[in-house]
């Protein structure tokens, strides 16, 4: 299969990168750090020798740069199997403090990166009437939390998105899984105190998305929900 999973370079982009080469599918990736990015790609070729890697430095934020990503994919000629919008970023805060402008930053990454770069690649989709479709959110999109502010407001939008998709998508063979992982422990929480044994792996994430994308044409799994087996911090 080819793999498009934006956000790669990293955290959970990364270890999803990782299980799709583990079992031999091609990867099409996209991150905002050029020089994280290739040391990833290097990493996953160096591992996956016999796996196609192709990647593109984008800052899916910016509207015309999430287009330009998918036109990019759409110029190489290729069937889309999976495509996991992992793009994303968090900033502790609270509405009634939080900094000026705060909310449109993280709604561009968080909602605008996956809207954008779906919107250019859906009619490639539904000619192919096959593909799955991968939306990160967070449990900060189910429920409120202390300094969620901004975040979980844009991962609110995001579940938005995500579920209006899957009704639409649903009679073209297009499948829509919304991901709400809970904690799990990437580069982001190193150096904050936790205890890596009390939170998930990225892994487990991970090998969830594999999972699903693995059915048959006649199954989709509308909702992956996943927390640390001592429940959310």
């Amino acid at each position: 299969m080819n793999i498009i999973i934006t956000g790669a370079s990293k955290g959970f982009g990364k270890a999803i990168a990782e299980k799709f080469a583990d079992n031999g599918h091609n990867l099409y990736l996209c991150s905002r750090n050029e020089v994280d990015l290739y040391k990833t790609v290097e990493e996953l070729m160096t591992k996956y020798p016999d796996v196609s890697i192709k990647a593109k430095a984008v800052d899916l934020a910016i509207k015309e740069e999430a287009q330009s990503f998918g036109k990019w994919i759409l110029k190489l000629g290729i069937s889309i199997d999976v495509l996991v919008n992992n793009a994303g970023q968090f900033l502790p805060g609270n509405v009634y403090n939080e900094e000026e402008g705060i909310l449109e930053k993280l709604i561009d990454i968080n909602l605008y990166s996956a809207y954008n770069l779906t919107r250019i690649l859906l009619p490639k989709l539904m000619e192919q009437r096959k593909a799955h479709i991968f939306n990160m959110c967070s449990i900060a999109s189910l429920n409120a939390y202390k300094n969620g502010g901004a975040y979980s407001i844009s991962k609110f939008a995001l579940a938005g998105f995500s579920k209006n998709l899957r009704e639409e998508m649903k009679t073209y063979g297009v499948k829509v899984t919304t991901v709400y992982p809970g904690a799990a422990y990437t580069n982001s929480w190193v150096g904050s105190g936790v205890n890596p044994q009390r939170i998930m792996e990225a892994n487990d994430i991970a090998d969830m998305i594999y999972s699903a994308s693995q059915l048959s044409d006649q199954a989709c799994v509308e909702e992956i929900l996943i927390r640390p087996q001592l429940g959310d911090l």
